[in-house]
């Protein structure tokens, strides 16, 4: 009894996620090291977008509550268009360099959209990133499954037995990979569509300003 209970004890050591990396061979741990450095990395692009979009959010609504106070324009662009820091107060300083001269409608909805589309680029960096971590995880795990059952068949044909013992080293390497590649590209397809729609929702704020600022300056032409 206590002999079995030994042997139990082993082959769940044997099976450990530390002892199936060091027993793959240099492809398939080629292949986990990939996907370990891809979910750390898609990990710490969605902590710092995350944190990035909470700041220009709140930058945002601050902006907007000074915007439509009462204060001047004057005053404005003394506070916020001197030294834009954020989307919002950039896109309104675009829109000042133009606000005087003939027709301040159109050359400021002109200025502050160009503005406003170079911002939202901008802030869609590393968005790109976690969609192709996303995508590319699953296969990049898929090679490392493919080349660990490649491994099983070799063992095979190598002892010329099939004992669940001789095959399962390389079956379980081969689904290790698996299930690194889609521990990478879950969070990663998460991330994405909530920073997405995240941004979604920023830009149509933005784009609601252009047209607010665009109203205001056809008012004063008239």
């Amino acid at each position: 009894m206590e002999e079995s209970v030994v042997h139990a004890a082993q082959a769940v050591e044997g099976f450990s996620f530390y002892d199936l990396f060091l027993r793959a061979d240099w492809v398939v741990k080629a292949v986990m090291g990939i996907l370990a450095f891809m979910s750390v990395w898609s990990w710490a692009i969605a902590v710092d977008k995350a944190l990035q979009f909470r700041g220009l959010h709140g930058k945002a609504k601050s902006f907007e509550r000074e915007f439509w106070s009462g204060r001047s324009l004057d005053a404005l662009a003394e506070q916020y268009a001197k030294n834009p820091k954020d989307p919002f107060t950039r896109v309104f300083a675009a829109a000042l360099r133009e606000w005087k001269g003939a027709n301040p409608g159109g050359r400021v909805a002109k200025a502050a959209n160009a503005e406003a589309g170079r911002q939202m680029t901008e802030s869609e960096s590393g968005l790109g990133i976690l969609a192709t971590i996303g995508s590319a995880a699953p296969f990049v795990g898929l090679f490392g499954t493919v080349w660990g059952i490649m491994n099983a068949f070799r063992a095979i044909a190598a002892e010329q037995n099939t004992n669940l013992a001789v095959v399962a080293p390389g079956i379980a390497e081969a689904l290790f990979a698996t299930a690194l590649g889609l521990l990478a590209a879950i969070p990663a397809v998460i991330f994405f569509n909530a920073l997405s729609a995240n941004l979604g929702k920023y830009g149509a704020k933005l784009d609601g300003f252009v047209d607010e600022l665009s109203a205001l300056a056809d008012r004063e032409a008239k």
